[in-house]
């Protein structure tokens, strides 16, 4: 089966990785497994996939998460 993608490069998502604390909240509440925990810290490893939910910031303690749903 083909991957479910929305549009390239539109997506409003972003993390700073700095501000990230290392929880891994945002890989097991990500739908479409945008983010991985690399070195103790989140990491987007497929931007595009990203719907705009909002799950991972809703969940992110550290706020290090944004992204604005419906403009991307």
């Amino acid at each position: 089966m083909k991957e479910i993608r929305y549009l390239d490069n539109v997506t409003t998502l972003d993390l700073n990785r700095e501000q990230c604390i290392g929880c891994s909240l945002c890989t097991e509440v990500c739908p479409h497994n945008v983010f991985v925990l690399k070195e103790g810290k989140a990491r987007i490893i497929d931007r595009d996939a990203c719907m705009e939910c909002g799950a991972c910031v809703n969940n992110c303690p550290s706020e290090a998460i944004s992204v604005n749903p419906g403009v991307g």
